[in-house]
């Protein structure tokens, strides 16, 4: 499985212009979407275009967004104190809350509806689907000190089922990562996607 990541200028230019290699034909691949690129409607419109290129290529692509941009300017308009340490943003409970909202109702939303403009072929999950991502809580240290940044998290396991049988029918998975600890807690997180995690290559729907 090959891993694209897409953030900021890097989703120019298209990959309809460019010809895959071969070993990708019919395989995964895991695309991340992130940074200033998810702020601007044109960079998600052709990021949009690039995904169905690659799934017209016969490529299975699985989508994994950010949103910090957003969450920030949420957690701002509603009044709500941000905090970083360690270059991290502090999530405490409150902002999870709008973490959650932000990335799974606005962010994947305006993801999944620029990648259906091109046909019924996006569908929207998050790591706390069916237990598809499980996360524990990370730890930062400031100056050899630990500091605590609230529901931030690490995935440590990924269960690709679900992702699987939407690949099998010929959708494309577009993840938020907001994902499930052991005890059930909500996190948001950094995903660490590992290659023996994530489905095998399978062919088209209908082939």
């Amino acid at each position: 499985m090959a891993t694209v990541v897409v953030q900021g200028a890097d989703v120019e230019p298209s990959v309809g212009a460019l010809p895959l290699p071969e070993e990708l034909e019919g395989g995964v691949v895991v695309v991340k979407f992130g940074g200033s690129a998810m702020v601007d409607g044109n960079l998600q419109r052709t990021f949009a275009q690039d995904v169905v290129d690659l799934w017209r290529a016969g490529v299975r692509p699985v989508v994994v967004h950010g949103g910090g941009p957003q969450v920030s300017a949420m957690l701002d308009r509603l009044g709500l104190e941000v905090r970083f340490e360690a270059g991290l943003r502090v999530t405490t409970p409150e902002a999870m809350e709008v973490v959650r909202m932000v990335l799974t109702g606005r962010v994947q939303r305006e993801l999944v509806g620029c990648i259906n403009a091109h046909g019924p072929f996006a569908v929207g999950m998050t790591g706390e689907d069916a237990h598809t991502m499980t996360a524990v809580r990370r730890s930062a240290r400031v100056d050899g000190r630990p500091v605590d940044i609230g529901l931030v998290a690490d995935i440590v396991d990924v269960k690709p089922d679900t992702v699987r049988v939407l690949l099998e029918q010929g959708r494309i998975p577009v993840v938020s990562p907001v994902a499930r600890g052991t005890g059930g807690e909500i996190y948001t997180s950094t995903p660490i996607w590992r290659r023996r995690r994530w489905p095998r290559p399978c062919a088209p729907n209908g082939s």
